[in-house]
């Protein structure tokens, strides 16, 4: 155990040595201030409901999403400050002063209007905002280089699209890194949970690494030498843990001991329902809540048939929704942990503490209660067989074109190591988004085999069998579409499929590593093409991307040749172009 976590074990009080604006800005998040949700936003009702007769267990949010004619509106100024999450002073990137970002919500079919004010100076950067599946509206994925270019230091962009996928998730930066260094934050889209009660909405609970080096910093160390990858130096619930300040150098950045920890209300005898999300930059999480039984409901945008466990695994980028009955004492306190799993991920501080109160509890004191105990072995999610879609999916047994993707590791012309799919590192372009060119009928790219783009034509979908001859896991991430996950394991896929017809859904699930150089970790993950669009598939670890590990996936290009793609889309590339023209843009590694 490490010395700060002792530290938090052995101490009679938790009453932080630091206040909430010099550990988060503006956010709330982490105290008794945070606010619970409702079920719904207040709007036009249909049987009671925005989203009428619609139900999770019997509705195909795909092809039957509701349109309710609301609009939410946010304005989010990304800019450089510093905070002290853990109490070390350091220059991270801030959304309208806050770590975490504001929480940003809306009912299903709603639509989002969402401004993004790039502010970042000291040094300027570009950014930009990527956050849903995007259907029908695959301008405002929000990819440098793929969908538009980046939003120009002192421009903005406003992204409007309807929220036709209901769940937990969360919105981020897709420039370079820049999410590790704090450009993130949770979204919300209330649905319908008719078989699921719960008294109490507890809001977004995430789970994020943290690095005290600023994140450029780390991604020239990743891309610019050979040396290991870097360690993240704590763990953070709700942008918030202690730090054993002991251990920083002579030089150092600024350390407050006792920071403070996230502190969490629940009632006796009340069901609440947390929204888990890994926000983190590399490491996988293991969540779980002294003496108490979660059941799952929800994976990533995707209801599940409800089962209990002790632990929820999140790899970088997944989201699980939990229900929590509040079944002990009035007075009691009890600890929420998240452990980074070391024989998996890089840390250095693995354990995140928060503290979990009753109405009737001292709310200073210590919590004195025992951690639950499981399976640590897996460098990947709990397996396939417990996971099953609320509304069933089948996937078909056949897709009409499959691709083979093999996860490789090695140096480049100039000797840094890299990370390849079939033998191809992709570096983006930020003068040329990819969709663009797409949508002007241009689907040629002989000189740029860096894009790392599969054209699959008209196929009505696709299968992805990925190969991972690295020892490294990795969270693959797609973006336009949640996927079937029909099988995942170490070795050679032998053709079954897991849980079929009714096969697991979702936007990111973790690849193993391989076992052996003769044994593989695989990962078989099929999606209809339903959407036009160019789609990055990605490993979500931030170093990773940032090293290479992605793929640009284009569908239906006739129809994206169709689309009325808006002019803001195309005048971020001239403010980009008329930027990158006068300022040097320091595009060290993938972009990405």
């Amino acid at each position: 155990m490490g010395s700060t976590v002792a530290a938090i074990l052995q101490s009679i009080s938790l009453v932080a040595n630091l206040q909430q604006t010099a550990t988060n800005g503006l956010s709330n998040l982490g105290t008794f201030k945070a606010p619970t949700f409702p079920d719904f936003l207040s709007g036009p009702l249909q049987n009671g409901f925005p989203w009428g007769p619609r139900t999770a267990a019997r509705t195909n949010p795909y092809e039957n999403s509701p349109t309710t004619g609301v609009v939410r509106s946010y304005d989010l100024t990304i800019s450089r400050g510093y905070i002290a999450p853990d109490g070390v002073n350091k220059s991270v990137i801030l959304i309208n002063n806050q770590f975490p970002g504001p929480t940003l919500e809306a009912n299903w079919g709603d639509t989002f209007s969402i401004k993004v004010n790039n502010q970042i100076t000291g040094p300027k950067e570009g950014t930009a905002l990527h956050c849903l599946l995007q259907r029908n509206t695959p301008w405002y994925d929000g990819v440098p280089s793929v969908q538009q270019c980046p939003i120009a230091p002192g421009k903005s962009l406003r992204y409007e699209f309807k929220a036709d996928l209901f769940g937990s998730s969360w919105y981020h930066s897709h420039y370079s890194a820049q999410y590790a260094g704090g450009a993130f934050g949770a979204l919300i889209i209330h649905g319908p949970h008719e078989n699921i009660f719960y008294d109490v909405d507890v809001g977004p609970v995430l789970l994020t690494d943290w690095y005290h080096e600023e994140y450029f910093e780390l991604v020239k160390q990743v891309v610019s030498t050979n040396r290991a990858p870097p360690f993240s130096d704590n763990n953070l619930i709700n942008g918030k843990m202690d730090f054993d300040c002991s251990t920083i150098p002579a030089g150092g950045p600024a350390c407050t001991p006792n920071a403070g920890i996230s502190k969490f209300n629940f009632t006796s005898g009340k069901t609440h329902r947390l929204r888990l999300i890994n926000a983190g930059a590399e490491g996988i999480q293991r969540f779980s809540i002294d003496n108490h039984t979660m059941k799952v409901i929800a994976q990533d945008y995707v209801p599940v048939r409800p089962f209990d466990t002790k632990v929820v695994t999140l790899g970088i980028g997944q989201r699980t929704d939990v229900i929590v009955k509040a079944n002990l004492p009035s007075d009691s306190a009890v600890f929420m942990r998240s452990n980074i799993p070391q024989r998996c991920s890089t840390a250095t501080q693995p354990l995140a503490l928060a503290a979990i109160y009753y109405e009737k509890a001292n709310r200073t004191k210590t919590p004195k209660s025992n951690p639950q105990t499981y399976d640590d072995s897996k460098c990947g999610n709990d397996d396939l067989t417990i996971s099953k879609p609320l509304f069933p999916f089948p996937a078909l047994p056949n897709a009409a074109t499959t691709l083979n993707l093999d996860i490789t590791f090695g140096p480049n012309a100039t000797g840094i190591n890299l990370w390849y799919m079939n033998n191809v590192s992709f570096r983006a372009n930020f003068d040329a988004p990819i969709f663009l060119l797409a949508a002007a009928g241009n689907t040629s790219y002989p000189y740029s085999p860096q894009w790392a783009v599969n054209n699959f034509g008209s196929n009505s979908s696709v299968r992805l069998i990925i190969r991972n001859r690295i020892g490294a896991n990795h969270p693959m991430h797609l973006h336009g579409h949640n996927f079937f996950v029909l099988a995942e394991g170490q070795g050679e896929w032998d053709g079954k499929i897991t849980n079929y017809p009714s096969t697991t859904r979702r936007d990111v699930q973790i690849v193993q590593g391989s076992k052996d150089k003769d044994t593989p970790g695989y990962l078989v993950l099929q999606y209809d093409t339903d959407n036009p669009g160019v789609w990055p598939f990605h490993c979500h670890i931030a170093w990773h991307v940032s090293a290479g590990l992605y793929v640009n996936l284009l569908e239906q290009p006739e129809l994206i040749k169709k689309k009325n793609v808006p002019q803001t889309i195309v005048q971020t590339c001239r403010d980009w172009s008329e930027y990158s023209g006068r300022e040097v843009v320091e595009q060290i590694d993938s972009g990405l």
